[in-house]
C-alpha cells in the first residue's frame, strides 16, 4: 500500500477509479460483495478521514479507507471497520474475470487441439500448420484467440478460433483479430503462398454480430468463412452471411421536448438552485424517457429527475437524485448540504481548461466528446465538400439503440446538406475494434433507413418516429464518420476499414489532442 496518502488523495483515487470503471465489482475475502452495475456507493471525505459506503438490496458496508494502491485493473484498499483496529483489504476489480488466471490459460491451451481437430475434419485434404495463442503486443494479438494457417500447394487460409469460455465481447472481437492475422500471413508468405481468405470458429449461438459484419466486407479482398461449433460434440455448422436474421436493434420515438420542459420545470428549478449561478448555462438537458430527465455537465450525468404517479391520487411527484449510476443519492433536506457541496466541486473541476490529472476532468471522455459535437458539429466539416456539411439542427445520440445495451462507445446520427444520413462513431481513447463497432451502428441505421416508405405519408421509418422532420432524406446508404483524437486512433483501424465494401463510404477524422478546448480536425482519411 502506498505510504502517507492524505484523505484527499485517497478520495480522488477512489472517485477516479469508480467513475472510470462503472462495471467494477468489489471483492471481500476474495468473493464478490458488490456489483457496481446494481449496487450504489458514496465516497465521503471528512477532516482526517475518507469513508467508502456501499449498499445494495441485500447488504451494506461502511469502511474508513486508510490507503489505496492500483495494479493494472485492480484497486486494493486498506480499510478499517467501525470499532476495529486491524485493517482489512477490499479489492475493486475493473474487469472481473470469473476464472482464475491459471484456469483461463488452461482453457485456452486445451482449445488448441480442439481447433486442430475441427480444422482437420472440415479441411481433410489440407495441411494444418501448428496453432498458437501466445500474446503478440506488437500486432495486437491477445491469448484469447487461437491462430493458425492451413495450406494445400500454393493455396492457403488464415484461421482464428475462440473457445466457449470467453465473453461475448471477446467472441465479437474475432473478426478484427482475423483481419489483422490474415494481413500478417500474407506479408510473411511474400507471394510464395496465396492466402485466399479467413476462416473463423466461434461457439454455437455467438455468431450474430460477426455474421452481420462479414456481410459488409469485400469479397474481392478475401473470402470469408464462419463456423459455429458445439463445445460438447465439436460438431460444426457453417453460417451464411446472407442468413443473418433479425438485427438486435430498436427505434424509439423522438420525445416531445416542448411538453417535457413544462412537465419538468418545477423540479428542474430546484436542481438549478443548487448550482453555482455562473455555471447554469453549461448544463445540458437530456430526456431519457417521457418521465425521466438527465442533467449533464460536458457529457457527465450529475442529476436525474423522475416523474412518478403519486399513490392513490391523479397527481405526480418528482424525485431528484444527484450523481449517476452507482453513485446516485436522492435529494432530501438531510442530503442537500452534502449534494450542494458535491455539485460545487464538480463544476469547479470539470471544465475545458481543467487539469488533465483531475479524475473529474478525465471522466467519461467519449460522453464529453459527444456533448461537444452535439453543441457544435460544424468544425468536423471544415475544408470539406458538401458530403461532410452536417445539418446542426438534426444531431441525435445513438439512434437506433442496441438492445443488448451500451457497447462502451457513443454514437451520433445526423444528416449532411445533400440529404445523406451520417453515422458518427466516437472514441476518445485507443480501441482496436473501432472500425467494426462503427460498422455495427452503420448496419443498423441503414436497416431502418431502407424499411418500407409509408404510402400515405411518404415517410420512412426514421421520420415516422419523429427524426429529421422537414428534411428530404436521400435514398442512398448512410455515410460513416469515425471521430477520435488523432493520437488515440489505433494503427489497425485504417487496415480494417480498407476491407469494407464500397457501399460503406467511410471517413476517419483525427482531432487535435486539445479537443475539449477547441474542436479541430487535423487528419482525414476517406474510402476510395
Amino acid at each position: 500500500m502506498a505510504a502517507e496518502q492524505t484523505p484527499e488523495e485517497i478520495a480522488s483515487l477512489l472517485q477516479e477509479f469508480l467513475t472510470t470503471h462503472p462495471k467494477a465489482v468489489v471483492l471481500e475475502d476474495g468473493r464478490i460483495a458488490f456489483d457496481l452495475q446494481t449496487a450504489q456507493y458514496t465516497v465521503q471525505q471528512q477532516p482526517g478521514r475518507c469513508t467508502l459506503q456501499l449498499w445494495s438490496d441485500t447488504r451494506n458496508l461502511s469502511r474508513r479507507v486508510l490507503a489505496v494502491a492500483q495494479r493494472r485493473d485492480t484497486l486494493k484498499l486498506s480499510t478499517l471497520r467501525l470499532g476495529q483496529s486491524k485493517p482489512q483489504t477490499l479489492e475493486i476489480v475493473a474487469q472481473p474475470e470469473r476464472r482464475a488466471p491459471s484456469a483461463r490459460e488452461g482453457t485456452r491451451q486445451r482449445f488448441l487441439p480442439v481447433l486442430q481437430r475441427m480444422l482437420q475434419r472440415e479441411f481433410p485434404d489440407w495441411t494444418i500448420d501448428p496453432l498458437q495463442s501466445a500474446m503478440d503486443l506488437e500486432r495486437s494479438f491477445g491469448p484469447a484467440y487461437a491462430r493458425g494457417t492451413l495450406h494445400k500447394g500454393q493455396k492457403a487460409w488464415a484461421a482464428v478460433g475462440v473457445n466457449a469460455e470467453e465473453s461475448q465481447s471477446t467472441v465479437d472481437g474475432i473478426l478484427t483479430i482475423g483481419i489483422l492475422w490474415l494481413q500478417v500471413c500474407r506479408e510473411r508468405a511474400a507471394g510464395k503462398r496465396l492466402f485466399q481468405g479467413l476462416v473463423l470458429f466461434v461457439p454455437g449461438g455467438t455468431a450474430t454480430v460477426t455474421l452481420s459484419r462479414i456481410g459488409w466486407l469485400r469479397s474481392d479482398a478475401a473470402q470469408w468463412r464462419l463456423f459455429e461449433f458445439s463445445p460438447r460434440t465439436e460438431d460444426l455448422e457453417e453460417r451464411d452471411a446472407a442468413d443473418v436474421g433479425n438485427l438486435s436493434t430498436h427505434l424509439v420515438h423522438l420525445p416531445d421536448e416542448g411538453a417535457a420542459r413544462e412537465r419538468f420545470a418545477s423540479p428542474l428549478a430546484v436542481v438549478m438552485e443548487l448550482l453555482p449561478p455562473a455555471a447554469q448555462a453549461e448544463v445540458e438537458q437530456r430526456l431519457r424517457s417521457s418521465s425521466e430527465l438527465a442533467l449533464l455537465l460536458y457529457g457527465l450525468e450529475f442529476a436525474r429527475i423522475r416523474i412518478r404517479a403519486a399513490a392513490r391520487t391523479f397527481t405526480s411527484d418528482a424525485e431528484i437524485s444527484i450523481g449517476a449510476g452507482a453513485n446516485e443519492t436522492v435529494l432530501t433536506p438531510a442530503t442537500e448540504p452534502q449534494l450542494r457541496a458535491f455539485l460545487q466541486e464538480l463544476f469547479e473541476r470539470r471544465h475545458p481548461t481543467g487539469s488533465p490529472r483531475d479524475p473529474l476532468f478525465r471522466a467519461a471522455p467519449e460522453a464529453w466528446l459527444e456533448s461537444v459535437l452535439r453543441q457544435n458539429i460544424g468544425p468536423l466539416a471544415a475544408g470539406q465538400g458538401s458530403f461532410a456539411q452536417f445539418d446542426p439542427e438534426h444531431v441525435y445520440p445513438q439512434v437506433p439503440a442496441f438492445q443488448a445495451g451500451d457497447r462502451g462507445m457513443l454514437d451520433l446520427l445526423s444528416v449532411t446538406r445533400d440529404g445523406r444520413l451520417a453515422v458518427l462513431e466516437l472514441k476518445a481513447n485507443e480501441d482496436l475494434h473501432f472500425a467494426l463497432q462503427g460498422l455495427d451502428y452503420w448496419i443498423r441505421v441503414r436497416w431502418h433507413h431502407v424499411q418500407a416508405i409509408d404510402p400515405q405519408t411518404g415517410l420512412g421509418m426514421l421520420q415516422r418516429h419523429g427524426y429529421f422532420r422537414g428534411v428530404r432524406l436521400a435514398p442512398e446508404p448512410p455515410r460513416l464518420f469515425l471521430v477520435a483524437p488523432s493520437l488515440r486512433i489505433h494503427p489497425a483501424t485504417e487496415q480494417v476499414l480498407r476491407f469494407f465494401k464500397r457501399e460503406v463510404e467511410w471517413t476517419l477524422l483525427g482531432l487535435h489532442e486539445q479537443w475539449r478546448r477547441t474542436l479541430k480536425v487535423i487528419t482525414r482519411f476517406r474510402s476510395t
